[in-house]
């Protein structure tokens, strides 16, 4: 059983990483003109239309992870996703702390917040005893 104040913890952590990639999402989604040069910049197509398949792809992956129900599938989802931009990020020599391992920074966040806040991931992943 988890405190009170763990499972609000939680909650907070997953509410916070949602409202990040809902917005993330949003902008590829209504693709603006800074979607379109980090594509170029980072070295995939310019497109709107690859620049909508990664908002829904985002976007799919954080539905799932805000239903409890799906949130393990989602957030196992949007672990990939991460995977993706820590492996686009190390490819171009980017900073380690602020762009490279951000995504390792939310992943902390997104699967913190479930390990918080749902009985089954401290069940797989039981860090105390």
């Amino acid at each position: 059983m988890i405190s009170k104040r763990a499972l609000w913890a939680g909650r907070i952590l997953s509410g916070l990483a949602i409202l990040f990639l809902l917005m993330d999402s949003a902008i590829k989604l209504v693709p603006i003109q800074a979607v379109y040069d980090s594509l170029k910049e980072l070295g995939y197509p310019a497109t709107t239309g690859f620049a909508r398949l990664l908002g829904i792809i985002t976007l799919v992956g954080t539905l799932l992870y805000a239903w409890p129900r799906t949130a393990v599938l989602g957030a196992v989802l949007l672990t990939g996703l991460f995977g993706g931009a820590i492996a686009t990020h190390l490819r171009l020599d980017h900073p380690l702390l602020s762009h490279t391992l951000f995504g390792v920074w939310l992943g902390l966040v997104v699967w913190g917040g479930l390990w918080l806040r749902d009985e089954r991931v401290r069940r797989v992943m039981p860090f105390v005893q």
